[in-house]
């Protein structure tokens, strides 16, 4: 087992001593698949499944195996599948509602970055990139935004500046995924073997993004819809990847619709972007309706800020402060 590769530290190893007792083996769970799990170990690429225990244990969906997961593993005996004994603590974890359930879902285990990919074409929309940062803001991982087909537009300094009013801080790379010379500015990321999860809708092009980072053909890819800009799903599954460079790349589905598993992270979200514009009113004490030289309104009135959510901080009557914390992120 490559080590550097998957991750396999200092603290996997003393994590892991209870079990290596035991004579299972240390993995981690690089495909997911209705049936079994594709676990990476020294023995090689295992099909494994999670045990009785593990299933009865979890009380919601997302506490169950997932990409990412470091996990231990009983060898298969003949013919069966290895079994998951095991899961190790997790460092971040992404988890969304389910589309049509209760539980939450787990889309990736143990990721440093996420790379929210969005598209400068017709496809592009502010509120879902907002949904994906309060998604991320959740994880424990650093959010990063990639603005992908750069070459299919000559406006790309509205949707740059559009986000950089609702995401102060957090890094923009415009790119075209199918340029290799664009794609390494962001290739840095992966630096000292981190893992990367590519999250966003469908068409924004996340498998040919992925292609390009591994340098070979890993997920197929397809054209998206002349007449709306949207994409076909070309990803069924979750999967984690190694690059050659070193670091893991985890692709996933595109999503087609996102509901945050806590809704109330998105609500600390567009207070925080409003408090961020507040703090370039004329006024300190600005409450955002009347006075003259208004950040917060001039946005909406540029389009760069929803009516609704403006209403909805003015109704709460959330006054502007300069010193709020910002949410918790990984730094870069």
């Amino acid at each position: 087992m490559n080590t550097e590769i998957i991750m396999w530290n200092e603290r996997r190893r003393q994590e892991f001593t209870a079990y290596a007792s035991l004579g299972l083996l240390p993995g981690r769970v690089v495909g997911e698949h209705r049936s079994h799990y594709q676990v990476v170990t020294e023995e090689g690429e295992l099909s494994a499944t999670a045990t009785g225990r593990i299933r009865n244990a979890a009380r919601e969906r997302s506490e169950l195996p997932g990409v990412g997961d470091f996990v231990a593993v009983h060898p298969a005996q003949g013919d069966s599948f290895a079994t998951i004994d095991a899961v190790l603590p997790r460092t971040s974890a992404l988890v969304r509602k389910a589309s049509g359930a209760r539980n939450p879902q787990l889309l990736a285990a143990n990721i440093d970055v996420a790379f929210i990919v969005t598209v400068v074409d017709g496809d592009f929309n502010l509120a879902r990139i907002e949904r994906y940062l309060a998604l991320v803001s959740e994880s424990g991982a650093a959010p990063v935004i990639i603005l992908n087909k750069s070459d299919l537009t000559h406006d790309v300094n509205s949707p740059m500046a559009q986000i950089a009013q609702i995401a102060p801080g957090v890094p923009v790379h415009l790119i075209s995924a199918r340029d290799p010379d664009t794609i390494q500015q962001i290739t840095r990321y992966f630096n000292d073997n981190r893992t990367i999860v590519l999250i966003g809708s469908s068409g924004v092009g996340k498998s040919t993004l992925t292609n390009q980072l591994l340098g070979r053909v890993a997920q197929a890819t397809q054209e998206v819809r002349a007449h709306d800009s949207r994409g076909r799903h070309t990803t069924t599954h979750r999967q984690l990847y190694t690059r050659p460079e070193g670091g893991c790349l985890i692709d996933t589905p595109g999503l087609r619709g996102l509901e945050l598993w806590n809704p109330r992270t998105a609500i600390k979200t567009d207070s925080e972007n409003i408090d961020a514009l507040a703090k370039k009113c004329r006024f300190r004490d600005c409450q955002h309706q009347l006075e003259p030289g208004c950040a917060v309104r001039a946005a909406v009135e540029r389009g760069e800020l929803d009516a609704d959510r403006y209403a909805n901080y003015v109704t709460n009557a959330r006054a502007p402060t300069n010193d709020r914390p910002g949410g918790h992120r990984r730094k870069l």
